[in-house]
């Protein structure tokens, strides 16, 4: 694959001289770039004033030591990152993931695709992203709890409720938050909506815990609705079986459609009756344990090792919810063979270009993830309205904004393909929506 315009095919060669050994980054940044070559073409002034050039390259990079210390009394280091990436719309906004691959790399390529996915939320908040090689699983409370003040006595140094707002990840749930807002308050003597995704007694949102899964689900059904058809009937294989798949299980089941597959880092388990939410609930969210668990309270579901082969089972809908680069193409054309008529991203970049060429090829209709799974950080942003004016909404507002900004960023992606000459193509109209909105911004700011 190659960019058909020579000067963003000059930036992508500059993207991945400056930034060695850091594919997901350049995946990233291709994916994007590749997408705006009528852009380029149409806007000439965006090439003049360097703002191709300057949104690919980071406003700021933190790296910094955490130090902390085990059960056992043993001092352990792990490496803390935050990347501030483009401040052109509003404060920095993104998740934090604790997690043994993260790397600068990751963060990067996280933060790239959070510039576009929190343009598309139509909401003033900027792009960034953090997190740490943490891994918080096996852990205790204590330790989770010594390394996260640890994270944050550096953290603190960077981020305010109008600077940069962070929220949870991968490996970053409600008892995470939970004690990093506590070490920020504790250091800052503050209590300000420094982050997002915080418990419901000390500013969180209704809502906020299912939003990325929920969103998901909005925008699929917005998108499956303008082709005739709906979640209702259907049956869907979700991966992965943390906070996104939970709640896109959920949602899917409650528009009609019965979800049949949920996975883990180990493996997968397929249910024809139909998954078994709150069981997978007790486990994941309350016991943290393996989804192996499953078939001991559902005999007659299967556990298979190995996540990949979740793609292997029959499906209408297929929601990649784990993790990037999780959906190769050899798994695209299996779900394509049979019968899959949509793919809707909940985690971020979980489809190789390669499985995203076969989907388009072949009619499959395909929503990417920085549009897709825009629904949490669009419910972050409303977290924040409510910490800021010290007023908690109700579900059903918060909900109903939510479902609201999933329509209009499938109908502005529809929209933007169709202006720039790839009608259909959601990918290209995610990222000229998400970029136009940010570019115009950086435009009138000057050269920043």
């Amino acid at each position: 694959m190659e960019i058909k315009n020579e000067y963003l095919a000059g930036l992508m060669e500059r993207v991945i001289k400056r930034n060695p050994n850091e594919p997901e980054f350049h995946q990233a940044v291709f994916e994007v770039l590749e997408s705006l070559v009528g852009v380029a073409e149409a806007h000439p002034e965006y090439i003049e004033r360097g703002v191709f050039e300057s949104i690919v390259e980071p406003e700021r990079i933190i790296k910094f030591r955490v130090p902390w210390v085990d059960d056992s009394g043993k001092v352990q280091i792990n490496r803390g990152y935050r990347i501030q990436f483009n401040s052109a719309i509003g404060p920095y906004k993104g998740g934090l993931r604790f997690h043994p691959s993260v790397y600068e790399g990751i963060i990067k390529f996280l933060g790239f695709e959070q510039i576009f996915k929190n343009s598309l939320t139509g909401l003033p908040i900027g792009g960034g992203k953090g997190g740490s090689d943490f891994n918080p699983k096996g852990k205790s409370d204590m330790e989770v709890m010594r390394f996260c003040q640890s994270f944050m006595t550096e953290l603190s140094k960077h981020i305010g409720a109008d600077t940069d707002v962070p929220a949870g990840d991968i490996g970053v749930g409600g008892r995470e938050i939970g004690f990093l807002f506590g070490q920020y308050k504790r250091l800052r003597n503050e209590n300000v909506g420094v982050l997002t995704g915080k418990g419901l007694n000390y500013g969180g949102s209704l809502v906020r815990t299912e939003a990325t899964g929920y969103g998901l689900c909005y925008y699929a059904e917005a998108m499956l609705n303008d082709h005739g058809s709906s979640f209702n009937g259907k049956t869907v294989c979700i991966s992965g079986s943390g906070n996104v798949a939970i709640y896109a299980c959920e949602k899917a089941t409650q528009l009609g459609a019965k979800v049949v597959t949920m996975s883990d880092s180990n493996g997968y388990i397929v249910d024809e009756n139909g998954i078994d939410l709150d069981l997978v609930k007790q486990l994941k969210e309350v016991e943290r344990k393996r989804i192996s668990e499953y078939v001991k309270f559902h005999p007659e579901a299967k556990y298979h090792e190995g996540c990949k082969g979740v793609w292997n089972v029959k499906c209408d809908i297929a929601l990649p919810c784990a993790t990037q680069n999780e959906l190769a193409e050899d798994a695209a054309k299996t779900l394509i063979e049979n019968g899959v008529m949509a793919v809707c991203e909940g985690a971020n970049m979980p489809s190789t270009p390669e499985a995203i060429a076969q989907f388009q090829s072949n009619g499959v209709l395909f929503g990417p993830a920085k549009a897709t799974n825009a629904g949490g950080v669009a419910t972050s942003a409303l977290e924040m309205c409510q910490n800021s004016g010290r007023h908690p909404w109700t579900f059903e507002a918060v909900d109903a904004e939510l479902k609201s900004i999933m329509e209009n960023i499938y109908k502005n992606s529809c929209e933007a393909a169709k202006k720039y000459g790839m009608e259909g193509n959601l990918v290209a109209g995610a990222n000229i929506a998400g970029f136009l909105k940010v570019a115009d911004a950086m435009m009138a700011q000057g050269i920043v």
